[in-house]
């Protein structure tokens, strides 16, 4: 910045002279500022109500509009502990008869505790050797483990231990474990059901010796069978290797075997998803439309405008946030897009819907706006549902919604898919793209204000080179002025000399 000596002939304070003179010019430019401040305010204010609005089109009316999403069912069975079920979609409403005859099981053969030759407890790892349990055991025998079809076998010896048994039972895929604190080996199948049961056969004196020395057995073909489940449904048998069984939009697990046990099953429509669903969609309206409405009442801020670094300077922080958020507040204060925004979903909610042949609308379900005189201002929009427990103005009333989902369900379904495709509907066609104004998504016209606020940047950087120029031009005329004034006083000086002064 340059130094600007002044006022030093003259005597006069140019600088405040000049400041003075282009006071007003710089009022045009803070003019500028202050209205791009409230664009800017203005756009935030519609960027955070815009992500409201479609998060609510996207949360609620996009999955409300499709009656899948109201298809929802639950069962209830008599006995938890026996059974348990998960409700399909699919699942046919009424009581059904269930009876759990057999659980399903794994092949599992658990060997007897291992002994030396005299009947004594050992102290084995899965290193030990089988020599170590019986010394009878040399090479020429064999050890065979059949499971899904599949055979593995292994050559037994004197050098043969219980870890190589248990990877060979392992490869035959097959659960295999040692106990070393009880001294006993088990062997399961991975999966349950008759048909995953298992063989282990001994070929040779060493390998019965073997198999006994394991405690595995006493013959050379042990035959292992796992189990399959079995249900009663109506009188109708179910099996299955597992004990999850889908039948008609059901999935039934039998967790504990009652046969000649009589289990009710229930399955009906889930009235409080239902319910829980219509009324957390309007709680979420409600707070839109109710935050719309505010922020188009707000109270009047006329002759508050955003402040200068100057105003800034003379003001605390909190005096300056107080001030700037009274404006923020009514920002969108009769805002003809909020109006129209609030207007196409106020609408939309109080017209009808035609559902089998006749228009229906939502107080046929007890769920309304309360009167003129019972609402605030900002609220007259905002529906409740009589009978609600956390709604002090209907509470008292009959809850019909959820009598009418208990009853017809189907209607209560078909009426709000019907409005939610309506409201949908209107929310994408008031976020449409309007070449100029707006993005496809927006409810404002986002790209209208990103053009105005680039063109107030563009209009105060023209004003603050006019106002510098100008700024400029009188630094230069009193300058000259001030020359001016030194050389007549130093030609003034001179005469005075010349004349003996």
């Amino acid at each position: 910045m340059a130094i600007r000596m002044t006022g030093m002939m003259s005597g006069l304070d140019t600088e405040s002279i000049i400041q003075e003179m282009v006071a007003a010019k710089r009022t045009k430019v803070d003019k500028e500022k202050k209205a791009q401040t409230k664009l800017e305010w203005k756009q935030d204010a519609w960027k955070e109500l815009n992500t409201k609005l479609k998060n609510f089109q996207q949360k609620y009316l996009s999955n409300m509009r499709f009656s899948d999403a109201y298809t929802k069912k639950t069962t209830k069975v008599s006995n938890s502990n026996a059974v348990s079920v998960i409700t399909g979609a699919n699942a046919v409403n009424g009581v059904q008869n269930l009876e759990v005859v057999q659980l399903a099981r794994n092949a599992y053969l658990t060997g007897e505790s291992i002994k030396d030759s005299n009947g004594e407890s050992m102290n084995l790892t899965a290193l030990s050797k089988l020599s170590d349990i019986d010394s009878s055991i040399t090479a020429g025998g064999k050890l065979k483990f059949t499971a899904n079809g599949e055979t593995k076998e292994i050559a037994v010896d004197e050098n043969t231990t219980i870890s190589d048994v248990l990877n060979k039972l392992k490869e035959a895929g097959l659960n295999a474990s040692f106990d070393e604190k009880w001294q006993r080996l088990t062997i399961s199948s991975k999966e349950s059901g008759e048909k995953n049961g298992f063989t282990v056969e001994a070929e040779g004196s060493s390998g019965l010796a073997a198999l006994k020395a394991l405690g595995l057995g006493t013959t050379n073909k042990i035959d292992v069978k796992g189990q399959d489940a079995i249900i009663k449904l109506n009188g109708s048998e179910y099996q299955n290797s597992k004990n999850s069984f889908e039948i008609n939009g059901l999935t039934i697990t039998a967790l504990a075997a009652n046969p000649g046990e009589e289990i009710t099953i229930t399955t009906e429509q889930d009235t409080d998803g239902i319910y829980d669903m219509v009324k957390n969609f309007l709680k979420e309206y409600n707070e839109l439309i109710i935050e719309m409405s505010k922020l188009y009442n707000a109270d009047s801020t006329k002759g508050y405008e955003p402040l200068t670094e100057d105003e800034k300077a003379s003001m605390t922080d909190s005096e300056i946030e107080k001030w700037e958020s009274k404006i923020k507040d009514s920002i969108l204060r009769r805002d003809e897009n909020l109006s129209d925004v609030t207007s196409g979903l106020a609408g939309i909610m109080s017209a009808g819907v035609t559902v089998n042949g006749k228009t229906m609308h939502l107080f046929d379900f007890g769920i309304d706006v309360l009167s003129y005189f019972e609402a605030s201002e900002n609220e007259r929009y905002a529906y409740h549902i009589d009978g609600d427990p956390d709604d002090g103005y209907t509470m008292n009333n009959d809850d019909k919604l959820k009598s009418m989902i208990a009853n017809d369900p189907e209607t209560v379904i078909s009426f709000f898919t019907g409005l939610s495709k309506n409201l949908y509907a209107k929310m994408t066609d008031m976020s449409k793209s309007v070449n100029g104004y707006r993005s496809f998504g927006s409810f404002y016209d986002d790209k209208k204000m990103k053009s105005d606020y680039d063109d107030y940047t563009t209009k105060i950087r023209e004003l603050e080179t006019k106002l510098n120029a100008y700024e400029d031009k009188w630094y230069k005329k009193f300058s000259k002025m001030e020359t001016a004034l030194a050389k007549l006083q130093s030609n003034a000086s001179a005469v005075t000399g010349l004349l003996g002064g």
